[in-house]
């Protein structure tokens, strides 16, 4: 299957590059590039991309912003959310809105590839140090409360759903568990429809904002 992306960024020797980085590999083709959100829902429905790496700071329409009307309009459209920094109040509001993996600029082209692979199976790909303050923004916003219903899920989904928490790609999760990704993919179809959601990120809400991990 080719991954079609579809790449927003306000720096153009960015964008440049993220299409030529994209376009190197036979799985995966940039279908556009564009520097700002205008117009982005008509844009979307003309491409119609698989993937979206989506800069935050652009200027008129944030990424933020972007990716509610993706959101709202194209649900089944991953968007990946890119940064320079490690913002709580952004890293928050784009997990919130529906973001399904986010990545600070400076991480490397291998882990960005991987990362939109990822994504397109049903992971939620994140720098190690964004999942780590994902983890403390909704811990601190859930510190107070004891822990709730597990949803019923099992021992070994409560062992996936922690790692996914944690960061980890479904390849990762798969190595830790000592099991092949058809599993880990098996096991998250399930955990998703116990906690009545239908993306990683919103499972990684679910699971801290109800303490279940």
């Amino acid at each position: 299957m080719m991954i079609k992306v579809m790449v927003f960024d306000d720096n153009k020797g960015r964008l440049e590059s993220l299409e030529l980085l994209i376009n190197q590999y036979d799985d995966m083709k940039c279908v556009g590039t564009f520097v700002n959100c205008e117009g982005i829902i008509e844009k979307v429905k003309v491409l119609l991309p698989d993937v979206i790496l989506m800069d935050i700071d652009m200027p008129g329409l944030n990424g933020i912003e972007g990716l509610k009307l993706i959101r709202k309009s194209m649900p089944d459209v991953m968007v990946i959310m890119q940064t320079v920094f490690e913002e709580e109040d952004k890293i928050f509001e784009a997990v919130k809105s529906g973001a399904h993996g986010y990545f600070l600029k400076k991480t490397s082209p291998l882990k960005l590839i991987e990362g939109i692979r990822d994504v397109m199976e049903g992971g939620a790909p994140m720098t190690p140090s964004v999942a780590k303050k994902v983890l403390e923004v909704f811990q601190n916003k859930t510190n107070s409360r004891n822990k709730n219903s597990t949803f019923d899920l099992t021992p070994r989904e409560l062992e996936i759903l922690s790692h996914l928490v944690k960061g980890s790609s479904y390849k990762m999760i798969a190595d830790a568990c000592g099991i092949s990704w058809h599993t880990v993919n098996s096991h998250f179809k399930k955990i998703y429809e116990k906690l009545h959601v239908h993306s990683a990120t919103e499972a990684i809400s679910v699971a801290i904002e109800q303490r279940i991990v």
